[in-house]
Formats: C-alpha cells, sequence, structure tokens
C-alpha cells in the first residue's frame, strides 16, 4: 500500500496559534504499516517554521494535513522515536489524498524539524498539556 490520507483536514481556528480538527484526520503509513487516526477536537498549532521571510517563503503554511498527524505524533499518542515522527512527516507530506508537496519542499522541511524539531519533542508534555490537557476528551464537541 502507499501513504495516503483517508480523509479531508477539516479544521476550526480556536486561538491566534491553534486550531480544533472538526473530524477525524485517517492517514495510513506504510512506514509504520498502519493507519493513523488523529480524532475530532485535536488541537494543533500545524509546523513550527520559523517567520524568517526565506524560510517562511519556501516552507511556510504548506503540508499542514502531514503537520497535524506530527502534531500527533510528537505529543506521544503513539510510542515512536522522534526520528520515526519524522519519517512520517517526511512521507505524509507526498501523500496521496493531501496535498502532495514537491521533493524539494518535503526535504526542506523534514531537515528543518531534524534540526529544530528537537525543542518541540523535548517539550512535548508542556506542549500537550497547553493544546490537549489531561482530562480532554477525544470527541469533545467542537
Amino acid at each position: 500500500m502507499i501513504a495516503a490520507f483517508r480523509s479531508s483536514l477539516e479544521v476550526r481556528k480556536v486561538s491566534h496559534t491553534d486550531w480544533m480538527l472538526l473530524q477525524d484526520l485517517a492517514y495510513y503509513s506504510p512506514l509504520l504499516g498502519c493507519s493513523i487516526i488523529v480524532p475530532v477536537g485535536f488541537r494543533t498549532d500545524f509546523a513550527s517554521v520559523p517567520r524568517l521571510p526565506l524560510a517562511w517563503w519556501l516552507v511556510g503554511g504548506s503540508a499542514q494535513s502531514a503537520a497535524v498527524v506530527h502534531d500527533y505524533l510528537y505529543q506521544g499518542h503513539l510510542a515512536l522515536t522522534r526520528r520515526q515522527a519524522d519519517a512520517v512527516f517526511y512521507e505524509a507530506m507526498g501523500a496521496r489524498g493531501g496535498w502532495p508537496e514537491p521533493l524539494w519542499r518535503r526535504w526542506l522541511a523534514w531537515a528543518g524539524t531534524r534540526v529544530g524539531g528537537w525543542v518541540a519533542w523535548h517539550r512535548r508534555v508542556e506542549r500537550t498539556e497547553r493544546l490537549n490537557p489531561r482530562g480532554w476528551s477525544w470527541r469533545a464537541a467542537p
């Protein structure tokens, strides 16, 4: 099987930087050999691209579905290493059913994640508490 999104990204803005899923986001990862279901109500801030003009122009605002899956994995909802989560991000950026990114942009976003993603990875508990706090219902009404 090939990498594919099996549902579309439907979100609503809930704060200046955060968005909430209005329906499950389903993604099949050949790398993991399984589907990842990011549940309705999950909150994301999409990709953390530095707001430097060149960086933002090259990769900002792209690969949003892949960024949601990556946020979900980084917040520890599957038992993966950071390297595996980043590899799934790269894979998902080229998946069918989403908006496949050109190879150069996939590589650039993946490389940026490998270089700077350690901050989010080590702050994943803090990010989870901010975005998806304990006691939060996966089936919360939008």
